[in-house]
């Protein structure tokens, strides 16, 4: 059979399938014997086959960590698609998959090498495997408060510094849909002999239409994590995990895998997985041209939209290409912030952004949007900015855009009095930014994780080394890190994002009024 035949396939959807529909008395897990035991909220939310096919490792479904049979086959087949050498399915997420990556790679006291807006949980990894983190800070567009990528200059200067770094990780692309130079840093890299491990999460489609940005593994990674149920057909959670090259230990990344992978992962999961393989394989070009299609319309109309910006490829250091599927809205020219403007198209507007930032808003736009989505979200930003404009022509204490308006309405008056801030009308008093640390961590993460800690005020925490994994939640890039000194800075903006709407996430004061510190 033909590569293109074989992309038909769905063996393991298939598997799945065959023993949801054959008739057996089951006395193994899950206790809910494919949904006899299901309550019925659950039954009328999601119907009963969907409980029918929450199967175990049984023979003819293959095991994960031991794959023979049909897991093996729908692994094949998506290496074969995503041009790898060979692919591991994952059911924990791409966070599993960039931690195994790192304990794959580097063991304790080994230098990798990272840029310092790296998602949390390479930071998990780094804990785990005892690695000490090189990082390099990536370059920094302030207009859009956005973090593009690292550079092949500072990748270099990096190397050079560290001849026995063990690996160097990148993120390609970054949430916002920047991609560096991953080429160039790929040549580089490996003339240490070292690999290239990408966390491209964001990149699954890439391979699928020529006008996306080049796919890591073309550009010469050696490891990338994608998460395909973030711009594929796939459901929330299911991942994938390529290698291609000889770089890589795969025995000891089979190893890795079992430390963080449940030894009960969901079929369901892995299913769908194979079943977005197919579609993209298949479909991919037509269904990313169509999605390309609609990115564009909204681009064109969002620019035309007074005192909004839409993001463009910029020529800049760390900003060689543009997911063009990626699309970021500026909103702070019209006075208010990401948040402010996400809490209006949220609850009022039936519109919902994928990331909100002090300055901007981010979009996703996949395989399954459609026009009809377009529209409305042009449409609410539209009235989003109409309001502003009428806004201005009246008193501002009246303003449909007071975060805390909003949130008085929807939560009452005891979470309004918790959330209120200077800036709980929606605006900052001056636009914050990332503040990421220019200094290395003065202890490794995995120290300073099991390093006894003390809780203290926040402003008496800094200059004292951090002992917690603190970060806006979306993007995942932590603010603060166990054994990083906490700065003024840091500090200031958790607060404002806090404040003006946003998630923190990691911190054991859920209000930020204390901070845990390694104990002196």
């Amino acid at each position: 059979m033909s590569p293109a035949n074989s992309q038909q396939q769905t063996p393991l959807l298939d598997a799945l399938r065959d023993r949801t529909n054959h008739p057996h008395a089951p006395f193994y897990a899950p206790g809910h014997k494919g949904g006899q035991g299901i309550s019925q909220p659950l039954i009328d939310l999601f119907g009963a086959t969907v409980f029918r096919s929450d199967l175990p490792e049984l023979p003819e479904l293959d095991n994960l960590f031991n794959p023979e049979g049909a897991i093996a086959e729908a692994q094949d087949l998506a290496a074969e698609a995503f041009g790898a050498k060979s692919t591991r399915f994952l059911a924990n997420g791409s966070t599993c998959g960039i931690i195994a990556a790192i304990l794959a790679t580097c063991g304790p006291g080994d230098k990798i090498i990272l840029p310092r807006n790296i998602h949390s949980s390479a930071i998990s990894g780094l804990i785990l495997s005892g690695a000490i983190p090189i990082f390099v800070n990536p370059e920094y567009n302030s207009d859009w408060d956005i973090a593009n990528s690292i550079t092949p200059e500072s990748t270099a200067a990096a190397l050079e510094q560290n001849p026995d770094a063990k690996a160097v990780m990148i993120v390609y692309p970054t949430y916002h849909g920047v991609c560096g130079d991953l080429r160039a840093i790929a040549q580089i890299t490996h003339q240490y002999n070292i690999p290239l491990l990408v966390d491209e999460a964001h990149g699954a489609h890439f391979n699928f239409h020529p006008n996306l940005p080049e796919p890591a593994l073309s550009a010469g990674a050696d490891l990338t994590v994608q998460s395909i149920h973030k711009t594929l057909g796939a459901m929330t959670q299911a991942s994938m995990l390529h290698v291609k090259g000889d770089r890589i230990d795969i025995q000891k990344l089979n190893r890795a895998l079992q430390l963080v992978q449940s030894t009960s992962p969901s079929y369901i999961l892995l299913a769908s997985l194979d079943a977005a393989r197919q579609q993209i394989a298949l479909h991919g070009e037509q269904l990313m041209t169509k999605t390309l299609l609609l990115a564009e319309k909204a681009r064109s109309r969002i620019s035309q939209i007074p005192g909004l910006s839409v993001l463009e490829p910029l020529n800049t250091p760390g900003f060689a290409a543009l997911d063009r599927t990626r699309l970021t809205v500026k909103v702070s020219d019209l006075g208010i912030t990401g948040f402010a403007a996400d809490e209006i198209m949220h609850s009022q507007l039936a519109v919902t952004a994928e990331l909100l930032m002090p300055q901007h808003l981010t979009f996703i736009i996949s395989l399954g949007n459609t026009e009809l989505d377009i529209d409305n979200l042009v449409k609410a930003l539209t009235i989003l900015e109409g309001r502003r404009k009428k806004e201005e022509g009246s008193s501002a204490t009246d303003s449909v855009t007071d975060v805390t308006d909003v949130r008085k309405k929807e939560e009452g008056r005891k979470k309004k009095s918790e959330r209120r801030s200077p800036m709980s009308d929606g605006r900052f008093a001056h636009s914050p930014t990332l503040p990421l640390s220019p200094s290395p961590p003065l202890l490794s993460p995995r120290e300073a994780f099991f390093f006894p800690a003390e809780t203290v005020p926040a402003d008496k925490a800094v200059d004292r080394l951090c002992a917690e994994l603190i970060c806006p939640y979306p993007p995942g890039i932590p603010v603060l890190m166990p054994g990083e000194i906490i700065t003024p800075a840091a500090v200031d903006y958790l607060q404002q994002i806090l404040a003006a709407g946003g998630k923190i996430t990691g911190c054991s004061d859920r209000n930020l009024q204390t901070l845990k510190v390694v104990r002196q």
